[in-house]
């Protein structure tokens, strides 16, 4: 049997085309045959145990695909080892082989090195202050600065040329690289100021009225930021429009744990009047007011006793109004609701008239940051403040609409058949 195998061989080796046609073909089946070795054995054994691990458990899809990205190099370095033990194959197909086998090799390891910063991204987001400090962006950098060199080495290689060579000459297309990635280099500069001034952080609420974007932000990276809105939908804002253009963050709001209330009641003027003594007595039965009632019953006592003969005209004295009462109504009922944030700013006031009707405005803030909640408790003080406004005499201002001018109608109706 060997004397037969040695026989061939000699008879293969005086086929010279059929010898290098062999030879390039068990070349290629060492490759296959190392690839699938690798990728079939030890690639499967080495997931296994990374699985196992905490990094595994935490970046389980990346390390697998790391893993199985460097195992591409086995069969190129086959083919780089054995194309030059293959005979008779010209010296430029040898280089050529070993050039792409070597830039292969090349972007093997860059698309390694791209992966290896993802699970590096992927880990650092276990931190639980990770939305502060978000380095997405930063590690997208690294990865453009690795491409860039892994397309430098690979397409010197393919040339058969030092990489000096196309970096001397590169100082001339600085320019032209600075125009291509002028979007690049400002969401660079963009995104270290956001980072380092904390402008943005993923769980901000945020609002940019002119993007259409007003919801919580989910992703910083390089070139945009993504928010969630209200709606669901999703928008990407460049990261450079956070620089150049306005923005609200509420963050300062959920962290003061207060929402702000700033409404208005619109009263009717022509309601606006003095209060008199069954009135006060009326009044006097609400538990809010009875000290403030007190109160001023003794100071307006005192300023109209001083006035003489002057107080036997009403123009002259200081008397209560309904609208004033029931301010300092609103003021007391506020001190005292268990959901107002007493801590912070508190404002009943009275704005500029207008055709609309007298606003009163309240501003306060809750003692809470939830939306819903926030709304439920804006809604109850405003319901109880409409429904209370009669005992004061005081009427809400609306526009006539079609039912106010029927009964204006059948007032006058009625009015014309007496």
């Amino acid at each position: 049997m060997p004397q037969a195998l040695a026989t061939w061989f000699d008879w293969l080796q005086q086929q010279a085309e059929l010898f290098t046609l062999a030879a390039a073909g068990l070349l290629i089946l060492s490759a296959w045959l190392g690839n699938w070795l690798v990728k079939r054995i030890l690639v499967r054994i080495l997931c296994r145990l990374i699985d196992a691990t905490a990094l595994g458990r935490n970046a389980q899809h990346l390390d697998n695909q790391l893993i199985k990205r460097l195992a591409n190099i086995v069969p190129a370095l086959i083919l780089f080892a054995g194309i030059g033990l293959v005979p008779h194959l010209p010296d430029a197909v040898v280089t050529v082989t070993r050039n792409v086998c070597s830039a292969f090799i090349v972007l093997t390891v860059a698309l390694a090195l791209g992966t290896l910063l993802d699970i590096a991204n992927t880990l650092y987001q276990l931190r639980h202050d990770a939305h502060l400090r978000p380095i997405k962006g930063y590690l997208q950098v690294l990865k453009i600065a690795v491409f860039a060199v892994a397309a430098i080495l690979m397409v010197a290689t393919l040339i058969d040329r030092s990489p000096l060579i196309l970096l001397s000459g590169l100082g001339a297309m600085a320019a032209v690289l600075m125009l291509i990635f002028q979007d690049t280099l400002l969401s660079l500069v963009a995104s270290v100021q956001i980072t380092s001034s904390d402008m943005v952080r993923v769980g901000d609420w945020i609002e940019m009225p002119q993007l259409n974007a007003d919801g919580d932000v989910i992703d910083i990276a390089l070139h945009t930021v993504k928010v969630q809105n209200w709606d669901k939908t999703i928008t990407s804002i460049p990261t450079k429009r956070f620089i150049s253009d306005p923005f609200k963050n509420w963050r300062g709001m959920q962290e003061c744990g207060g929402r702000r209330i700033m409404r208005s009641l619109y009263l009717d003027q022509t309601s606006i009047g003095f209060l008199g003594p069954e009135e006060i007595a009326h009044l006097q039965r609400i538990n809010l007011l009875e000290q403030y009632l007190s109160r001023k019953h003794s100071e307006l006592d005192s300023w109209n006793s001083a006035l003489d003969a002057a107080s036997q005209l009403p123009a002259n004295t200081r008397r209560l109004t309904n609208i004033g009462t029931f301010r300092a109504y609103v003021e007391h009922y506020l001190r005292q609701h268990p959901h107002i944030h007493q801590d912070m700013t508190q404002l009943v006031r009275q704005l500029s008239p207008t055709a609309d009707g007298l606003p009163l405005q309240l501003y306060c803030f809750t003692n809470t940051t939830a939306w819903n909640r926030y709304e439920s408790i804006q809604s109850d003080i405003f319901d109880h403040l409409l429904a209370i406004l009669p005992e004061f005499g005081l009427r809400v201002f609306q526009h006539p609409s079609g039912a106010d001018m029927r009964e204006l109608g059948r007032s006058h109706a009625i009015s014309t058949d007496a």
